[in-house]
Parts: structure tokens; sequence; C-alpha cells
């Protein structure tokens, strides 16, 4: 009990494992249950599925109130309202890496969930070190504010570019240095194959996996801008965080909107 109490990052333990118990029980129930087999998610599950993510995060802000009293479910609140807006971006991004590989309706949940699942890691990784940095150094945080500024003016500048997902640094190395298939195979993300030249059987990647690499490495760039935006709110590494996934999990959702609507 006095392990549960203990406190981690400035929260209690048994804080963050109700909280990490919550996110691997959402996921369980989305890839055990509601998606175990694949298949086309239309705009009415889609909207219902991203209606659900948003009243357990608004849901979870109350239970930061129970637990850690008013200024810190404010906090939770504005970084999750403002990561939320944010992450529109990257569903409009991710549509386009889909329609770049032309992965059917069919498997594109299967590419968000284990999407998904990278980015929980990666954005721990990042909150974690910039806590680090913030605590160390707090002038830091001067810098992330000019960051934000600049890039939003450059996006201000860039609006109405087009960007080809075709040319993109990471899937340029990608194609380089491993060896991907021309075609789909179902829903795996790598296949066993012969080589054309050799006949001896290697792994291969599929377009599955480039298009799951590709949108692990825009939630990368976007993280670049939410999470510093997000610091600038509360430097509470479990505020952050929190905030953070519960924005982030409707993500297996929303770009099957942008989708069937454009089809």
């Amino acid at each position: 009990m006095d392990l549960l109490l203990t406190a981690w990052l400035g929260t209690p333990l048994w804080l963050w494992l109700s909280f990490l118990a919550v996110v691997v029980a959402l996921l369980a129930l989305d890839l055990g249950v509601l998606h175990r087999t694949d298949h086309e998610i239309g705009v009415r599950e889609s909207l219902r599925l991203s209606a659900g993510y948003i009243v357990l995060g608004l849901a979870f802000g109350g239970f930061v109130w129970w637990q850690l009293g008013q200024q810190s479910a404010i906090e939770y609140l504005t970084g999750f309202v403002v990561e939320k807006s944010l992450a529109m971006d990257n569903v409009f991004v991710i549509a386009m890496i889909f329609f770049h590989f032309a992965i059917p309706r069919l498997y594109q949940h299967r590419v968000l969930f284990w999407g998904i699942l990278g980015v929980i890691v990666l954005r721990g990784v990042m909150i974690g070190f910039g806590a680090a940095i913030i605590s160390e150094w707090g002038w830091i945080l001067y810098i992330f504010a000019a960051f934000l500024v600049f890039t939003g003016i450059r996006m201000w500048t860039m609006a109405g570019e087009t960007h080809d997902i075709g040319s993109s640094v990471a899937l340029r190395w990608l194609r380089g240095h491993i060896r991907v298939t021309e075609e789909m195979h179902g829903n795996r993300f790598f296949v066993t194959l012969p080589d054309p030249t050799t006949g001896r059987r290697l792994l291969w990647a599929t377009p599955l996996f480039l298009a799951l690499a590709t949108v692990e490495f825009v939630d990368v760039v976007f993280a670049i801008d939410s999470v510093p935006a997000i610091f600038a709110i509360t430097t509470d590494p479990f505020i952050v965080y929190t905030s953070n996934i519960f924005a982030i999990l409707g993500l297996g959702s929303e770009p099957n909107q942008v989708l069937a609507r454009a089809m």
C-alpha cells in the first residue's frame, strides 16, 4: 500500500497505474471485442466511437478533479481541448497517408490501432524527457514558446501548399533499407516471400507496414508542436500525459470520417 502512495513524477503511483489500466482496458475492448474481425468503419460507427472517447476523456477530467483538485482538472481539460484541436491536423494527414498507399478501408483501423499504441509509448518518452529538462532548466519554456510562434508563422505561410507523402525523408529511407512488396497481403504487416533473384525465402514488409511507419513518423512531427503547447499550460507530467493520450485515443476512428465522406 505504501508503494502505491509513493509519488512518481509528482503524482501518486496508484493514479498512474489507474490511468494505464483504463487505457489498456480500452485498447483490449477495441481490438478484442469491437474490432476483433476486420471490417469497414462507416461514418455512423466512427462518430459513435469518437463521441465515446470524448466522453471518457471528459469523465477522466472529473476523476482528476476528485483526486487532485480543481486547478489540476482545469489544466487537464485545457490540455485535452488543445491536444484534441491540434490532433485534427493528424486526422487529415493520416487520411492522406491511407489514400497514398491505397489502404483499403477494411484494414485502416488495424493500422490506426497499432499506430496509437506506438504513439502512447512515443509520447510518454517525449513528455518524460521534456519534464526532466524543464525541472532542471525552467527557462527552456521560453524556447518552447518561441518555437511555437515560429511553427505557427511557418504553417500560416505554407497554407495552401500541397505535400507529397511519397517524397518524405522517412519513407524514402524505409524503401531504401527494407524489402517492400508491391501489393497488399491482407491485414499483414510482414510476409515471407522468395527473393526474385536467389529464390531464398525472406521477410518482406507490406504497404500496410509503410503506412503504419509513416503514421508514427507524422505523430513525432506533430508532437514537436503539441507537447510544448501543453507544457505551456502545465508542467505536471501526469496532466500533460493523460490529456495527450485521451485526446489521441479517438484517432482510431476519426480518419475514417474523412475518408468515408470523400468516397
